[in-house]
């Protein structure tokens, strides 16, 4: 069971098979997989991660929500923690890693804030991990900033995949 958190603006749950196609057509924009991978996911790798994320809240009891706009259930992104088992160096295999990604239109608007420190709130309630952490392209100004107005402060720059990347962390403390 995947809980429903709600905030000002926002509705997160789980996801249905209803918000595929606009989960696709988000996955699917450049503007989205700029610091993301860098190129678009066809629909048939879109319909893999969207499987995942119930997958990943059976297994490990936390995961991406939906996040829909309240005053018109429009889809907004999906927010939440994952542990991909990343081959990286620094490892942060087992630790709850944040992330969020959102639909073109709903940019500079303060969702992914919104919604960010409400999945802290619930992960905080619901599990009391000690250490979060975000992993962000360095040229993604925009994450950044959500990172550090949701306490995140960097820890250490690195590569992923052949990318420079920073890592960030959230200590409890910083609730």
């Amino acid at each position: 069971m995947i809980p429903a958190i709600n905030t000002a603006r926002l509705t997160l749950r789980g996801h249905k098979l209803a918000d595929f196609d606009e989960y696709a057509a988000m996955w699917g924009d450049p503007l989205v997989t700029r610091y993301i991978g860098g190129k678009p996911f066809t629909r048939e790798e879109c319909w893999t991660r969207f499987l995942r994320q119930p997958g990943h809240w059976a297994v490990m009891g936390y995961g991406y929500w939906v996040v829909r706009e309240k005053a018109t259930n429009r889809f907004v992104g999906e927010v939440g923690f994952l542990d991909l088992k990343r081959e990286m160096s620094p490892s942060i295999e087992g630790l709850p890693e944040a992330g969020w990604v959102l639909a073109p239109w709903s940019h500079g608007q303060g969702f992914a804030t919104e919604a960010v420190r409400a999945t802290q709130g619930w992960l905080a309630d619901a599990l009391d991990p000690a250490r979060t952490v975000c992993m962000i392209d360095e040229g993604n100004a925009a994450s950044i900033k959500v990172a550090q107005k949701c306490g995140y402060e960097e820890f250490t720059r690195t590569t992923f995949r052949t990318q420079p990347v920073i890592l960030y962390e959230r200590i409890a403390d910083a609730r």
